[in-house]
């Protein structure tokens, strides 16, 4: 059970009294950690006194995770978007089930082997899909910071509008820097998030006008949240699949 669906963005999220019930009644809950959830983080924590919880971000070393600047001992928790990292979180899970369910766990090691298999399939693709990008085009702007990891994975200048997490709104200051940058690079796209209020690209577009430049929204791009189940995007491979070749099309000027 996911508690957290399509475009439900977890910076914001609230648990409800029916989410703690489920959490209490699981056998087992998965959570990214590193204070993606918030505040739904702290419930999580203290259900993790009387049943089994993991923190996937966790199990990736410290010395590997990024740092925002202005954020004191606070990492970012948006790891997934480096497919190596978060393909260092599938041993980990896999071993917490064969745990709780021992008399299956050879079949669990073995499919967590086959999905790694894919994950290093899927960097591979993103790799040469972004180098396809000329050097002088390779910059991602989005609504908010949530694309550091990929940036450094895969050679992208990363910009957001707002900060590392939604709950802070984008400034008139962050606005306008961000539109010199634009029309001084020019920078031919911008991006939109699923699971994000698109006023902050709305206004960094208006004010990109206003300099004499135009931006184009290259499309939209999954950042907190998977898409509909059954779509391409409703799965992990699916979602990063996506944003590469969302990107990658637009960065090229083929939009």
């Amino acid at each position: 059970q996911a508690l957290m669906g399509p475009g439900i963005d977890p910076h914001l999220y609230k648990a409800s009294a029916r989410d703690v019930e489920r959490l209490r009644q699981a056998d087992i809950i998965f959570y990214n950690g590193l204070h993606l959830e918030a505040k739904m983080g702290e419930v999580i924590e203290m259900l993790g006194r009387t049943r089994p919880v993991l923190a996937v971000a966790e199990a990736v070393d410290p010395a590997l995770l990024l740092s925002p600047e202005g954020l004191d001992q606070a990492h970012d928790p948006h790891i997934w978007f480096d497919v190596q990292l978060w393909r260092r979180t599938v041993p980990a899970v896999a071993e917490h089930l064969a745990s709780l369910d021992p008399g299956h766990a050879d079949g669990y090691r073995r499919r967590a082997g086959a999905y790694a298999a894919r994950l290093d399939s899927l960097h591979a693709y993103a790799t040469e899909s972004f180098a396809s990008i000329p050097a002088g085009q390779r910059v991602l702007i989005t609504a908010h910071d949530a694309f550091a990891y990929l940036g450094r994975a895969y050679g992208l200048q990363v910009r957001g509008l707002q900060r590392i997490s939604t709950a802070s709104e984008a400034g008139t200051r962050e606005v306008q820097d961000l539109a010199a940058f634009i029309t001084a690079r020019r920078i031919p796209a911008l991006f939109v998030e699923a699971s994000v209020s698109p006023r902050a690209v709305a206004a960094g577009r208006a004010a990109v006008r206003a300099r004499g430049f135009e931006v184009t929204v290259g499309g939209e791009v999954f950042s907190d949240a998977l898409g509909d189940p059954g779509t391409p995007a409703g799965t992990y491979l699916g979602m990063v699949g996506h944003n590469v070749d969302t990107i990658t099309s637009a960065l090229r000027g083929e939009g």
